[in-house]
């Protein structure tokens, strides 16, 4: 049984649509405008950066996109991290285990790829939290593209706030990424 920290309401579903940041469709120019670390959050994204000649610092997939499994394809090309490990995280929720994977991934100097058993939809959030000022998220809009987040005091406030604002206990997450 997964240790979840925070669930997402319903009444934040429609606010978690509005974009952190502008959204792309074109990978080169969001490379170009990606600050570092980079962390990507989704199979696709993933996909696309790596086929864009970058390896993530930090990535998250589930090996789902919009609901349905990535093509074979997808899978297969996701590579070449130095590190990769498996946690459990169920749809709408984040867990601790994910939030530690999460603070863990970015603090170390190795490549990590974290293989979500479950949803690794909300991990955007606690991404931009936790990351360094001038840090990128990057995560899928469905269908519209990439939405790369800058790591800026606006955007982790942002971030900070809907996680407050979810079911559970929001201090307890923060503790658990170290902010």
């Amino acid at each position: 049984m997964p240790d979840t920290v925070l669930e997402l309401p319903r009444g934040l579903r429609d606010e978690l649509k509005e974009p952190l940041g502008p959204i792309y469709t074109d990978t080169a120019a969001l490379l170009a405008d990606a600050g570092e670390p980079l962390i990507a959050v989704g199979d696709m994204v993933t996909y696309h950066l790596i086929e864009g000649g970058r390896v993530p610092d930090l990535a998250l997939v589930d090996e789902q996109t919009k609901r349905s499994a990535v093509d074979g394809e997808v899978t297969a090309a996701i590579g070449g991290f130095d590190a990769e490990l498996t946690v459990e995280n169920p749809a709408a929720t984040l867990t601790a285990t994910l939030l530690a994977a999460i603070r863990d991934g970015v603090e170390s100097d190795e490549t990590t790829l974290i293989d979500v058993d479950g949803e690794e939809d909300l991990a955007a959030l606690p991404a931009v939290v936790v990351a360094p000022s001038g840090a990128s998220v990057v995560y899928g809009q469905p269908d519209e593209g990439m939405v790369l987040a800058a790591c800026d005091e606006a955007a982790k406030e942002r971030a900070r706030s809907l996680l407050e604002r979810m079911d559970g206990d929001p201090e307890r997450a923060f503790e658990l990424l170290g902010k």
